[in-house]
This record gives structure tokens, C-alpha cells and sequence, in this order.
């Protein structure tokens, strides 16, 4: 299987999902993964989720960007993350649920590239109840639960992915958490303070992230690298990679 895989550094939100999208809707031939981050930090809010559940003042006096994704979920805070995105023709006979189990397979190959210790990652074996779930205060925030197949570390989520179908292709995108600053995401969304602590602390004992795994910075550049051989691991695949940057 060939790959193509596009290099594309930091930029706003509204360039990364415009970018993401784009990529769905031109149907590559070939499967393709994506690699960015976020200049500036930014809050993303899933297709579905409304706009007034962020304090907008706050957000924009913090220099905090806030876009909508064109997948589903719920608030992210992007910030001390590697983001990757995967655009994958329906036609190579994957469904989606496949599709997102493999790719978050070949995310933990990469990972375990990347340092040996993580070598105890593990996929969600379980499916939260959704129904139920999205009556809480915290399922506002992507990352208070973990869904089946997504990545965890101890139990506690590290790999954050949505999907959708579009067209031919699904496209799927998730956060690699690298540092903990995703936890003040409560400080932007519209609840009381008490509860915003609350949640936070509900949040820190659901997630984990690289860095705090580590006990060490992590380098970026070489992260990439790895997850990239991950997916030559996983899916046996030749990669073409290209470096895309916002002109």
C-alpha cells in the first residue's frame, strides 16, 4: 500500500480544518496522513456543537482561536499536541470502524518508535454510552471520555480521534497529547467556577500525556518521524512525503 504524507508545520485553526477538509473532498488515489500543530493555540468545537458554550471574550483575550471541525466529538483545547489527520478511500474495502481501529494501531507502532516505555499503550476496548454521557457538564470536552479504540496509557486517554464520511473517503483526525495545557480547556467553556475545577480535576484523572509519561520535553520533529514509521509498519506501505507550509 503507498502513502503520501503531508508535512504541514504550524498554523491557524481555520487553515487546518479548511486543509483537512480540502484534502477529503479532492479524493486522493492513495491514502493520505497528515502532520501539524496549532499557531495560535485554539479551541476546535465538534460539527454538531454550538458556539455559545464558549466564553468567546475570554478565549479572544487569551489569544485563543476557535474553529469548528468538520468532524464530530466536542471541545478541544489544541495546544501541546501533535495533530494528525488521515484521509483513506473507502474503496481499499475498509469500513469505517476499520478504518479507525487500524489507524489508531499504527499511531501506537509510531508511538512505540518513538520511546520503548510506551510499549504498555493499549486501545479502549469499550464503547461509552453516548446517549447518557452527553447529559453531563463535562461531555462539553472531547477528551472526559475515551471511545472504543482510541489510545490509552494506564487506562487514561492519550490519542483523541473523530471520523466522518465524505464522498468516497473518510476522513479522521485526533490530538496527540504532548503536554498537560489541553486541561485548561474548562477555563473557556461557560460553566460556573466551582465546576470548572471540578472538571478540570475529572479531566486530569481521565487523561494522560507524552510528557508526563516521559518525564521529558518531547521533541516534535522526531515524534513525527516516528509515527510516520508506524504507519510504514502497520501498513506495510511505501511513503511519499512532502512538506506543505502556509504561504
Amino acid at each position: 500500500m503507498n502513502w503520501e504524507v503531508i508535512l504541514s508545520g504550524e498554523n491557524t485553526g481555520k487553515f487546518n480544518m479548511d486543509f483537512d477538509l480540502e484534502l477529503a473532498k479532492c479524493f486522493p488515489s492513495v491514502p493520505v496522513l497528515r502532520l501539524y500543530r496549532w499557531n495560535p493555540y485554539c479551541i476546535s468545537l465538534g460539527a454538531n456543537q454550538r458556539v455559545d458554550e464558549v466564553n468567546l471574550g475570554k478565549a479572544k483575550a487569551d489569544n485563543i482561536d476557535l474553529v469548528k471541525r468538520p468532524t464530530g466529538g466536542r471541545a478541544i483545547l489544541h495546544s501541546e499536541e501533535l495533530t494528525y489527520s488521515v484521509v483513506f478511500p473507502i474503496e481499499l474495502n475498509y469500513s469505517a470502524k476499520a478504518i479507525y481501529n487500524e489507524i489508531n494501531l499504527a499511531l501506537k507502532a509510531g508511538l512505540i518508535f518513538y520511546n520503548s516505555s510506551l510499549e504498555q499503550l493499549e486501545l479502549e476496548n469499550d464503547q461509552v454510552d453516548f446517549k447518557n454521557f452527553y447529559k453531563e457538564d463535562k461531555s462539553a470536552i472531547c477528551f472526559a471520555v475515551s471511545s472504543k479504540s482510541e489510545i490509552n496509557f494506564n487506562n487514561k486517554k492519550l490519542v483523541g480521534s473523530a471520523q466522518r464520511k465524505i464522498g468516497k473517503v473518510v476522513l479522521q483526525h485526533g490530538s496527540i497529547l504532548c503536554g498537560d495545557y489541553h486541561l485548561r480547556i474548562t477555563d473557556y467553556l461557560n460553566f460556573g467556577d466551582e465546576r470548572k475545577i471540578e472538571i478540570r480535576d475529572e479531566i486530569a484523572e481521565t487523561t494522560i500525556d507524552l510528557k508526563s509519561i516521559l518525564n521529558q520535553e518531547i521533541n516534535y520533529e522526531h515524534l513525527s518521524e516516528c509515527i510516520i514509521l508506524g504507519f510504514k509498519k502497520h501498513f506495510n506501505a511505501d511513503v511519499d512525503i512532502k512538506e506543505q507550509i502556509l504561504q
